[in-house]
């Protein structure tokens, strides 16, 4: 039955009211069905307009009807099971309406707020990580930036016996604010984005873990973005460091001497072959970690010690917490830092040299290669990889322990 019929009659009443006729067209359409309501006399005029509010009952009044009570004609739409289904007001509907968006609101300000405390926990973790390795390296990060810079042809014992005679045990540290200054942005950016990037692959891929591919891809646009960020930095440092940098004055020194002299963009040279080496140094270096660590994760003692965190939770401390532990985070972070220094060394040699140069002798980026291996030949491109492997295993080791450890620490989502 389509409509229902609900009766109440009070013929006693003293007073005569005008009758109700609700007819069965109107400007919201037609009913779907048909039904009666005897109404008090009683029964204000608001609830007659409530029901005028809902397209599905359309009530008019009329001069024609009943005594002692009134009559309404409305369409009441049944469900399928056969229950009534009572219209509601509009106004409410609205109000619904509005507390819901209100709602909704709140709850993405809400989100809003805690992805940008996350996001900045993600941040710190990979600065702190970044100040820790570089400090730690400063030494073999010297040695390595007097190869490529001042082209050392001296073996690595007596470059250490000439620093620590000529500038004592602080030179191996020389010029190590600086490369915190532009390694601790650049690593935070780079870990945060990489992160980032691999999740929205995987969003985006629909897979439920991620591919090889994706982690490479995701590698190599961390990588860029890092470098578009932190370039000027990095080429501060290597001027300061290069023949007659302690004349500049420091980092601001720097700053405003190659401004002045050579314009803003001098800040920026040498980007093309900077994202040439870091696309392929950043997919290496997330990639062959994250492809260890996925192996591992997977493997049946892996998967017994996920279970095991998962039992024990924060009754362990951070150190235990650490999904791969904190020997296998340390080795298999080494063996990534040396697969991509090895891959992309280089054009970190290219990169230094276009660094150095100045307006007056500038060469492009494949001219500049052509004189490197014109004067050094091909072992020319790998000057210092020695040196800057053994800086980049414990710096890379150090550099994945120590944000792996922080995420813990700061609580990163």
């Amino acid at each position: 039955m389509q409509g229902d019929n609900i009766c109440h009659c009070n013929h006693h009443h003293q007073q005569h009211y005008p009758p109700i006729f609700f007819n069965s067209t109107s400007e919201f359409g037609s009913f779907t069905g048909s039904g009666g309501l005897f109404l008090e006399p009683t029964i204000p005029d608001s609830f007659v307009r409530l029901l005028r509010f809902n397209p599905e009952s359309n009530p008019q009044r009329s001069s024609s009807g009943l005594r002692g009570g009134l009559f309404l004609s409305v369409s009441l739409p049944t469900s399928e099971q056969g229950k009534l289904v009572v219209p509601e007001h509009k106004s409410y509907v609205v109000e619904q309406q509005q507390q819901q968006q209100r709602k909704f609101h709140k709850v993405n300000r809400a989100r809003g707020g805690v992805s940008a405390v996350n996001t900045t926990k993600h941040l710190w973790a990979g600065a702190i990580a970044a100040m820790v390795s570089r400090t730690c390296v400063a030494p073999l990060e010297r040695l390595k930036l007097e190869y490529i810079v001042r082209g050392e042809k001296r073996n690595i014992l007596e470059l250490i016996q000439t620093i620590a005679i000529t500038q004592g045990l602080r030179g191996f540290w020389k010029g190590n604010l600086v490369n915190i200054l532009r390694t601790a942005p650049f690593k935070a950016v780079n870990f945060c984005a990489y992160d980032t990037y691999r999740k929205q692959l995987l969003r985006f891929s629909g897979n439920e873990e991620t591919t090889n591919f994706e982690r490479f891809i995701a590698g190599a646009a961390a990588g860029i973005t890092a470098t578009i960020i932190c370039l000027p930095l990095d080429t501060i440092r290597t001027k300061l460091v290069a023949p007659g940098g302690e004349a500049l004055g420091g980092v601001i020194g720097a700053f405003q001497y190659m401004v002045r002299t050579e314009g803003i963009f001098s800040l920026y040279k040498g980007l093309v072959p900077s994202i040439i080496s870091m696309a392929p140094s950043g997919a290496v270096f997330y990639g062959v970690y994250d492809i260890l660590k996925s192996a591992y994760l997977h493997s049946p003692e892996g998967m017994k010690r996920i279970q095991n965190l998962h039992k024990q939770g924060q009754e362990l401390n951070a150190f235990d917490q650490l999904e791969l532990g904190p020997v296998r985070t340390l080795l298999y972070g080494a063996i990534a830092g040396a697969c991509a220094e090895a891959a992309t060394y280089p054009f970190e040699v290219l990169r230094r040299r276009l660094q150095l140069q100045v307006q007056s002798t500038k060469l492009s980026t494949f001219a500049t290669f052509v004189k490197i291996v014109e004067q050094g030949g091909i072992p020319a491109l790998y000057a210092g990889l020695v040196p800057s492997l053994l800086q980049v295993l414990p710096s890379a080791s150090i550099s994945y322990f120590v944000y792996e450890f922080m995420k813990i620490v700061l609580k990163v989502e």
